[in-house]
């Protein structure tokens, strides 16, 4: 029964597979396993689908239940040699240990997720044995379409109505992972994928060797979804890390863009949120992607059902519960010398809980009209002709402060003397010219706004729009700068820097020669990442013990 190796399907003698094209006459190169190798007497390998720094990814074929699976072999990059249609692994002798304990993390880690079966977030894991030195575990291959696919398809982003049933499974299957002591801590977009259901399964799985600098294994890191302690060495990963993975998903569901990297994050920390965005999204879930997000770790959210929480209206529909309870029981000993009904109320009590309960609803439902500001500018000041009894005495109580021209630290510092106010940071991709970058130009609920007490109650909250300054910034001068000034120079203009070395004669190694392909003085849009040419010194040339020219081979997978 010949099989394509590309997608499994039987082909008879043809070599260019009628249904997926993949050429069978091709090889797959070593150290991957050549095609038709058969693992544990049934998987038969075909086509790798994708590999990181600790394992690879291959389409297989189970010749017991006739599934097309996916098979994944334990695979440490720079760990082991294996030569041309060999299957076991070599592993050199002062590696061995090394080798050994990151294979069981390894396979510790897959016995946990196959333990999940019943999480439908989380991939069905079928098998897990050893063979060739190696170890390997057996995923169920389902239909998929990518989730930035699906969300291209979408026009480009979620509504939040359709992204919450997708996503709270997501934090179920975390929340159980990280109960049983191990994290995803690449959740991503690129990791995600739809059923033909409708549902959200996670891909990517690895240990947390993979998923941070400074372990045995390259590691792989998905830029945008990484949080910033992934990329300091063997910084522990907990709850927090996976917290800001979902959050960086869920914003790319949303928004249709991913955050910029963690490291950019590290020196802009902004996030790009459209006024149309913030607009059609619950403030609530602004506000938990603002937290989720945080590059300081001791101010992002770290418990996932705090959460799970802050995504749901339920923490705000059980204030006004309480409340309700509050009342009526007030009212209830009030009238314990009323006849009682059936029901054991009387109808003045009845009646006094439907009227608070009536009053609760409505007075939350006219306080957010009345904050959205629908009737402004659609009546002048003249009250002259407006009877006495139905003019409007001016209001005396709490009024939204005005935040506008102070900087977003400032406002949050002055917003700690009322507890009940909540500030919130609108990113827009509007530039001005007028207004200092980092100066607040705007903010939602306008000042002088009334604030009543049951706004106060519940909390109010503040959205505040702020300068990202001149749209066109000058390249600073930078040559005969050390790198980290010259950085410096270039990130004061709200600009991105990328090194790149080469050989000089008149600077010395790790002296910025340039720029590549720009000069000092032009301008360019915020935001831009210019690439900076530093200076490796005269060239010397070098050969190996070999013979042949040393190479650097870079350590990370960044996507």
């Amino acid at each position: 029964m010949p099989l394509c190796m590309g997608c499994m399907q039987e082909i008879g003698e043809e070599k260019l597979c009628p249904n997926c094209g993949f050429d069978n006459t091709e090889k797959q190169q070593a150290p991957f396993l050549a095609y038709g190798t058969e693992l544990a007497g049934r998987y038969i390998i075909g086509a790798g689908i994708d590999t990181n720094g600790e394992s690879t990814r291959y389409l297989s074929y189970d010749k017991q239940t006739g599934d097309v699976v996916i098979v994944c072999e334990f695979l440490p990059m720079g760990l082991f040699s294996r030569g041309e249609d060999e299957t076991e692994l070599h592993v050199a002798l002062d590696d061995k240990e090394t080798f050994e304990k990151l294979k069981d993390d390894f396979l510790n880690y897959y016995r946990v997720v196959s333990e999940l079966r019943e999480l439908t977030a989380l991939m069905n894991i079928h098998n897990i044995f050893e063979e060739n030195k190696t170890a390997y575990v057996v995923e169920e291959n389902e239909d998929l379409i990518p989730f930035e696919e699906y969300v291209e398809r979408s026009n480009g982003s979620l509504e939040w109505d359709i992204a919450r049933p997708l996503f709270m499974p997501v934090i179920s299957a975390m929340e159980a992972l990280h109960k049983r002591g191990v994290g995803h801590y690449a959740i991503s977009p690129k990791n995600m994928y739809i059923t033909a259901q409708g549902k959200i399964k996670i891909s990517g799985f690895a240990t947390e060797n993979e998923r941070k600098r400074g372990t045995a294994l390259k590691s792989q890191l998905f830029s945008g979804a990484a949080a910033p302690e992934q990329y300091e060495d063997n910084f522990p990963l907990d709850d927090a890390t996976d917290i800001y993975g979902f959050c960086a998903t869920l914003f790319y569901a949303l928004t249709g863009r991913q955050p910029k990297s963690a490291p950019e994050r590290l020196q802009d920390s902004r996030l790009l949120m459209s006024t149309n965005t913030v607009k059609r999204l619950p403030p609530h879930v602004v506000s938990a992607l603002a937290n989720g997000l945080q590059v300081e770790r001791e101010n992002r959210i770290a418990d996932f059902d705090d959460l799970r929480s802050q995504l749901s209206v339920a923490h705000t529909a059980k204030a006004i519960q309480d409340e309700i309870s509050r009342t009526a029981s007030m009212n209830l000993s009030a009238a314990t010398d009323k006849k009682p009904e059936k029901n054991g109320m009387s109808h003045t009590t009845v009646t006094i809980i439907a009227a608070a309960i009536t009053v609760l609803v409505l007075g939350t439902i006219g306080a957010f009209w009345l904050m959205q500001n629908p009737l402004g500018g659609m009546f002048g000041n003249n009250n002259s002709n407006i009877p006495e009894a139905t003019k409007v005495t001016e209001w005396t109580g709490a009024t939204i402060p005005n935040f506008v021209g102070k900087t977003y630290d400032q406002a949050v510092e002055a917003a700690k003397t009322d507890e009940s106010l909540k500030i919130l940071r609108n990113y827009t991709d509007d530039f001005s010219d007028e207004v200092k970058e980092g100066s607040i130009m705007a903010q939602n609920p306008p000042a002088g706004t009334r604030v009543t007490p049951e706004d106060a109650a519940a909390g109010v909250n503040i959205s505040l729009t702020v300068s990202r300054g001149k749209q066109m910034r000058e390249l600073p001068d930078i040559e005969g700068q050390t790198l980290e000034k010259a950085g410096e120079l270039i990130a004061a203009q709200g600009l991105l820097a990328t090194p790149q070395y080469a050989y000089n004669d008149k600077y010395a190694e790790g002296i910025v020669v340039g720029y590549k392909d720009k000069t000092k003085g032009e301008t360019v849009e915020y935001g831009t990442n210019v690439s900076v040419i530093v200076s490796k010194g005269k060239q010397v040339s070098t050969t190996s013990s070999s013979g042949g020219q040393e190479e650097d081979y870079d350590e990370d997978y960044d996507y």
